[in-house]
This record gives C-alpha cells, sequence and structure tokens, in this order.
C-alpha cells in the first residue's frame, strides 16, 4: 500500500496554492473588458439598469461556474473541459473540445498582446508599425520565457499582477463609497428601453476567465479542494466588483453610453486626476495579466487534448518544473507569428463560441457522468446541467454572428484532419501495428 504524499512533498509537486489559484480566476475574468463595457452596456440597459444586467448576469453564471467546480474536484489533472468530455464522451469529442479551445485561445493572446503593444510602443518611442510588432515579439519572448521557468514562478507572477489590476479598481470603489453625502438614485430603465439580451451578452463576455482555473488543477495543491473553491469563488468576487464599478459609473457619469473610458472618467469624478490616471494605467496592467495568465494556460489545452488514446508530437510531454515544454513552444511560436501579421481585430471571431462550446461540453459531461453515476456524482448534479445548457444555447442562438460560425466550422474541420495524423499511444506491451 503506499502512503499518502506528505504535504512538503505535494506542495513541491503541485506549487499552485489555493490563493494563487483564485488569483489565477480573478485575473482571467477581470481582464480589459471591464473598463469599457460600462459603456457598452449603458447604451443597451440606460440608468440603473444596466447595474442590475451585471448583477443578473453573474447570478445567471453561477450554475456555470458550479458546473465547472463539481467536475473540478474529481479531475486530478490538467485539461479541465478537455478532460471532462474525454470521461463523457471519448476520445474525439474531448480531442475537437481542446483543439477548438486551443485554438481561440492562442488567437485571443495574439489580439491582447498586439493591443497592448499598440497602446504602449508610442509612450516607448517606437513609433509605426515595425516598433509595435518588434515590442510585440519582445513581450511574447518574455512572457514564455516566464512560463517556461515553472510553475512556481508563473503563479507568483500572475498572483502580483492580479494584486496590480484590482488596487486602482478598489481604490475607485472606496473613494466612491466614503464620498460624504447621500448616493443619487438612478432610475430604473423601463422595458421598451432596454435590450435586456443584448446587455447580457456584453455582461457575460466580461464574466468569462473562471472556466480555465481547471485546466492547471494538476499543478494544484488539495485541488479537490482548492478548484471549486476558486472557480466559484473568483466568479463572486467578479460579480460584486462590477456590479460596484458600474454603479460608481452609473452614478457619476449621465452621459455613460458615449464614455470612451468610462471607468477612468468615473474615477476622476470620485477621486481627481490621479485617481483617473491610475485607473488608465490599470488597463495596461490588467491586459498584461491576461497575457500572461492566457501562455500559461493554452498551452496546457493541447498538452491535454495530446495525453489520450492518441499522441500528438509528444505534445503531452511535461518539465520537471510542471510546464508542457512542446505546447509552450508552439504557442510561442503562433503567437509570434499572428502578432507580427498586421490588424488582429478579427482574432476574436472564435473566443465567444469556443468558451460557450466550453460551458456546454462541461454541462454535458456533468449530466452524464451522474446519470452513469461515475466519479462519485449522482443523479441530482446533472440539475447544474440544465440552466448551463440553456445558457448556452441561449447564447449562441442570439449572439454568434455568422463569421463566428463559419470560423468555428474551419476550426472542427482542422482538428479533425489533426486527430488523424495523431498516432495511437503505444503502451508497455501493446505493438502499434495489432493493438495487442
Amino acid at each position: 500500500m503506499t502512503a499518502p504524499a506528505s504535504p512538503v512533498a505535494e506542495s513541491q509537486a503541485r506549487p499552485v496554492g489555493p490563493l494563487q489559484l483564485l488569483a489565477l480566476g480573478v485575473n482571467g475574468i477581470v481582464g480589459v473588458g471591464i473598463f469599457f463595457a460600462p459603456a457598452q452596456v449603458a447604451a443597451q440597459a440606460p440608468g440603473a439598469s444596466a447595474i442590475l444586467a451585471f448583477a443578473l448576469t453573474g447570478l445567471a453564471l453561477v450554475p456555470v461556474a458550479f458546473a465547472f467546480a463539481v467536475l473540478g474536484r474529481r479531475f486530478d489533472s490538467d485539461g479541465g473541459p478537455v478532460v471532462f468530455a474525454r470521461a463523457a464522451f471519448g476520445e474525439r469529442a474531448s480531442f475537437l473540445v481542446g483543439w477548438v479551445a486551443y485554438v481561440s485561445a492562442f488567437l485571443s493572446t495574439s489580439a491582447v498582446v498586439a493591443g497592448l503593444t499598440h497602446a504602449l510602443a508610442p509612450s516607448l518611442g517606437l513609433a509605426g508599425p515595425l516598433g509595435q510588432r518588434a515590442l510585440a515579439s519582445l513581450l511574447v519572448t518574455v512572457l514564455a520565457g516566464v512560463v517556461a521557468s515553472g510553475i512556481r514562478v508563473s503563479a507568483r507572477a500572475w498572483t502580483s499582477l492580479t494584486v496590480l489590476k484590482l488596487l486602482p479598481l478598489a481604490a475607485l470603489l472606496i473613494a466612491f463609497l466614503a464620498l460624504p453625502g447621500p448616493r443619487p438614485l438612478v432610475a430604473v430603465a423601463s422595458a421598451m428601453d432596454t435590450a435586456w439580451l443584448r446587455a447580457g451578452l456584453t455582461v457575460m463576455f466580461a464574466y468569462q476567465g473562471f472556466e480555465i482555473v481547471p485546466v492547471i488543477a494538476g499543478q494544484v495543491r488539495s485541488s479537490s479542494r482548492s478548484v471549486p473553491l476558486a472557480t466559484v469563488g473568483s466568479l463572486l468576487a467578479a460579480v460584486l466588483l462590477y456590479v460596484g464599478l458600474v454603479w460608481a459609473c452609473v452614478v457619476a457619469l449621465p452621459a455613460l453610453a458615449s464614455s470612451p473610458a468610462p471607468l477612468a472618467e468615473s474615477a476622476g469624478v470620485w477621486g481627481g486626476p490621479g485617481l483617473a490616471w491610475w485607473v488608465g494605467a490599470g488597463t495596461s496592467i490588467s491586459a498584461l495579466g491576461i497575457c500572461l495568465g492566457m501562455m500559461v494556460t493554452t498551452p496546457r489545452y493541447l498538452s491535454a487534448l495530446a495525453s489520450g488514446e492518441r499522441t500528438l508530437f509528444g505534445m503531452e510531454a511535461m518539465s520537471p518544473a510542471g510546464v508542457p515544454v512542446r505546447a509552450l513552444a508552439v504557442t510561442w511560436g503562433l503567437v509570434l507569428l499572428f502578432v507580427n501579421l498586421g490588424d488582429l481585430s478579427e482574432l476574436f471571431a472564435l473566443s465567444s463560441i469556443a468558451v460557450l462550446m466550453q460551458y456546454g461540453v462541461t454541462a454535458a459531461a456533468l449530466a452524464t457522468l451522474s446519470w452513469r453515476r461515475e466519479r462519485g456524482l449522482r443523479p441530482l448534479h446533472a440539475v447544474l446541467a440544465v440552466p448551463t445548457l440553456a445558457l448556452g444555447l441561449t447564447l449562441v442562438a442570439f449572439g454568434a454572428t455568422s463569421r463566428e460560425a463559419a470560423t468555428t466550422a474551419l476550426t472542427v474541420v482542422a482538428g479533425l484532419v489533426l486527430l488523424r495524423l495523431a498516432r495511437p499511444r503505444v503502451t508497455a506491451g501493446t505493438s502499434p501495428a495489432t493493438g495487442t
């Protein structure tokens, strides 16, 4: 009988602690979008309706987070939705889920890196496209170097960036709440003046990110406890933060819908120019945190889809420091290629459907495994899948564009081709020719 690993041994083998995992989830949710989303939502849900849209949409996503949490505590390996799909539906489904998630992730990473360097290059004296691409290439390489140095170093880096991005947002909330005098009342818009579904779609995409928590489960101490707490906790923390920030914007800016930088402008109202500058600078810090988080998690989709019944050019190989080195090298090369292609505004075309696919597959896997009573699940757990599937189908039906659908179809076809190229895994005593 094998003795259980000691806490010290587990800490060395699995360096990511619960607070660092929570920071990863918060970092994944609180990206660049929240700095601009209040104005976009206010255009569809004026006045206090914008606050309600953020609150209600956040609460609607809680069952989704619970679905990820329930499965996340039962799968002690990297991959998240990829390993969920493999257990419930087999190799082909998990491979396609992992491939779509991977393609979406590295394209989104390229777009965020390009956007960040486009904003920073002029202040660094790097004018023109050539300077911006050089800065983007340098940033991608530095981030890949940080990730390659080990999951322990990456965890410290993303935790530090998460704290740095939250500080100005917390300062804005404190300034808003601490200002003497009663908060002015803002009316809820009438139903005819509120496009609730479109507002909810915009808000939902601002809440994306908690689904990445189970992707690194194999590197987390006490993952059966840490993964559920970080998944649900990061979403609930974001709901409280977002509702407060949007409330501050709605009260401070009567013309919120037309504001180009609503958080920075409301910070100027509540805390003066200094706070406005700090919140504005937080946009770049937040983007940097998102870039690092994506560079950590994106290669793990690739390594997870290569760790099943078929091997894919050794992409599942893991370094002693807990890094899928070949998958990271491929991801670095692809992101480096795309940030040097020019306009990357179209690279987000796959992101919304990819995330909704992960929601749907996770819900379906939870329902399937619950009815089978596998992994300690019971049929009652399948109840969590119902609101998740309903939400995903609604958002795909009303929110997905034809361009997103076409991009997804092409990605799936490419995934099927790649699956054909993947070789069956050879285990000890097994012949690749005969399977015996």
